[in-house]
């Protein structure tokens, strides 16, 4: 576990305004769950892309960034952090965070570093998108927004960094949903071959290890049509149209994006070096942590990436606390695809 003194100290934050402001964050009480009766919370049934944005956007400096995201609900419920993967953005929560503000809940949806309109604060900051750099950038949010603890809930790399804070930072999680279970990159596992099934389900990642690849993702008109294509292969049935995708494509032109997405996946594979600074955190993550908070683990079924049969079983014993494994038929931006069952996991495991 990572304490706040280290994570100050890592930032930077010594004296001056920045580490007071954060002193008096250690102040801030956790604001009360949700009413606890002796049924569990219902959230109402919606159908998919009953929404089409989020009401307003907000800026904040946090860390190494300026960051943008959605806010919900009261601002003293208790909070809810929704975290997107690639490649999608906000609009993946676009259904979720109505139905969890409505619950009572103050809901965080914020653009990753290299997407919307979330930005580095210097143009000397190296474009690192290793996966503990991803986590810290969450913590630092956590921090601005006076957020001592929430409920982590993601998918893709949203999934990856809710596991890495739940390992690292178990005080600030209260519970966590992860589609797809326990995603902590291992990057010694990552050198190993798997199945040719498998490896091909991964061929983006292995076309962004050559210069082709990155070219593509730094041309607008490839980078749109590989996204596109990526939704359509990892979410079979999902009938979504033209302007659901480009809504979320917008955000794809972010000066950093290709940056970041070729960073991540080349670091994955030993391919690209993150920084020094980070060492602490990757080398706790690649013992394999365990993670302790109360968990609810989903998987797509229909997710060419979901390994038969689906029923968690691979990394059940990862998760050492309270816990709850669910399958959905569904593909892999499971929050768009199937927003009130995402709700209802985030509902239920507030309660564990």
């Amino acid at each position: 576990m990572i304490d706040r003194r280290t994570f100050n100290k890592f930032l930077g934050l010594g004296t001056g305004t920045a580490a007071a402001s954060l002193t008096a964050l250690q102040g801030v009480s956790n604001a009360a769950a949700p009413s606890r009766g002796d049924e569990t919370p219902v959230v109402p049934t919606i159908t998919p892309g009953a929404h089409a944005s989020f009401p307003t956007l907000k800026q904040v400096k946090a860390g190494l960034l300026d960051i943008g995201y959605a806010e919900l609900g009261p601002a003293h419920g208790p909070a809810v952090i929704c975290l997107h993967g690639w490649p999608y953005d906000i609009h993946s929560y676009v259904d979720v965070a109505p139905l969890l503000a409505d619950r009572g809940y103050r809901v965080i949806v914020p653009y990753l570093r290299g997407h919307g309109t979330t930005r580095f604060l210097s143009s000397r900051t190296f474009r690192n998108a290793q996966q503990s750099a991803i986590a810290l950038d969450v913590i630092a949010l956590m921090d601005a927004l006076r957020i001592h603890k929430a409920v982590i809930a993601g998918f893709d790399w949203g999934s990856r960094t809710g596991g890495i804070l739940a390992a690292l930072w178990p005080d600030r999680v209260k519970a966590l949903v992860s589609v797809s279970g326990y995603l902590i990159t291992n990057r010694a596992m990552q050198l190993e071959p798997i199945s040719p099934a498998a490896e091909h389900t991964w061929w983006y990642q292995y076309y962004f290890a050559t210069e082709r690849g990155k070219k593509a993702m730094e041309r607008e008109d490839l980078r749109h049509d590989l996204t596109r294509l990526v939704w359509d292969l990892v979410s079979p049935t999902w009938n979504f149209d033209d302007a659901t995708f480009e809504r979320t494509a917008a955000a794809f032109e972010n000066p950093d994006y290709a940056a970041i997405v070729i960073h991540n996946y080349r670091w994955r594979l030993g391919l690209a070096e993150g920084e020094p600074r980070y060492d602490r955190y990757e080398d706790a993550l690649a013992t394999g942590p365990a993670i302790g908070v109360p968990t609810l683990t989903i998987d797509p079924l229909l997710d060419p990436f979901t390994t038969p049969p689906g029923d968690g079983s691979s990394y059940r014993g990862k998760f050492t606390g309270p816990y709850e494994h669910r399958a959905l038929s569904v593909g892999h931006n499971v929050p768009q695809e199937a927003p009130t069952a995402f709700a209802q996991a985030v509902v239920d495991v507030d309660r564990f």
